[in-house]
């Protein structure tokens, strides 16, 4: 495994790869923000499915960040993380600074409409400007046949699915199941945030969604309003519980449904997607399901 830190050497290590291969080779790439955990493994476990060389980026991408946000203490441990990645078999892994991402004023940003004005977006303008215009550098720099995201943040896989369509990228995002602790909390670089507390009424989450998902299967004829009411009241009795949203939309288009029409008159995916605070930690998890099959796709 090599690790590299800027980014002429990535692109001539890459190229040197390609020509050693005679240009017979696809390459994989996973972007993550590093503190990496068993849920970063499963992308790189599918990037090796689908990959010749897997590339795994670690940064922690300042302009995704919003004012009183945790840039700063946003958890980093490359020790750590790159002994997971030698142990799920990473080619390369690429752990720039930030001079080396951003050498001068980043005058030029990638914005995406409408996918981006609900959920996350709403609650953090901004934020997904910050991530597209590092995944484009990122792929830019890489120029990967395919990138890995996990279905945690399903908003991010379409907001960069959404980009990839409109510019023309030539590079598949590929989405990734969620991953869980065996209690069912989606696993995430933030637990650790988490008092013990705290992360004992977060199982709430997972909890509710399974709920929603055992209700929507018996009955299948729920609204919109209907489950995002029982969700609700589900999460508030944990009493650590902040609810910042609790969704349901269509899913890539990620556009609110008419409280009126019952769910298994929808064709297509659905996303019920919820993000609650305990204490200072921002949790976010979902659920895709096809009403009219009531099967879940997570």
């Amino acid at each position: 495994m090599k690790v590299i830190r800027n980014i002429v050497e990535l692109r001539a290590e890459l190229k040197q790869y390609r020509v050693t291969s005679n240009g017979d080779c696809r390459v994989g790439l996973v972007p993550t923000m590093g503190y990496l955990h068993e849920g970063h493994a499963s992308l790189m476990n599918r990037a090796h499915e689908l990959s010749d060389l897997v590339v795994l980026s670690i940064f922690v991408n300042p302009i995704q960040f919003g004012p009183g946000e945790d840039y700063e203490t946003y958890p980093r441990n490359e020790e750590q993380d790159l002994a997971l990645a030698e142990r799920q078999g990473v080619d390369i892994v690429f752990i720039p600074q930030v001079e080396e991402m951003y050498p001068t004023q980043t005058l030029t940003k990638i914005r995406v409409s409408e996918v981006t004005q609900l959920l996350c977006g709403a609650s953090r303008p901004g934020h997904f400007d910050g991530v597209t215009t590092v995944v484009s550098k990122l792929i830019n720099i890489v120029q990967p046949d395919q990138a890995y995201f996990g279905l945690k943040d399903a908003q991010q896989v379409a907001v960069l699915q959404q980009m990839v369509h409109d510019l023309n990228m030539n590079v598949e995002i590929v989405p990734c199941p969620i991953v869980r602790e065996e209690d069912g909390l989606a696993l995430s670089s933030r637990n650790v945030y988490l008092s013990s507390e705290e992360r004992k009424q977060a199982l709430v989450l997972s909890r509710s969604l399974s709920e929603v998902k055992g209700t929507l299967e018996q009955e299948g004829s729920l609204r919109a309003s209907e489950i995002r009411e029982k969700l609700i009241s589900l999460i508030n009795l944990s009493p650590l519980a902040v609810i910042d949203y609790v969704e349901v939309l269509t899913f890539p288009a990620l556009s609110r449904i008419n409280d009126d029409v019952l769910l298994n008159h929808i064709t297509g995916k659905l996303i019920i997607a919820v993000a609650v605070k305990f204490g200072k930690t921002r949790l976010i998890d979902n659920l895709l399901i096809t009403p009219k099959e009531a099967v879940s796709l997570v």
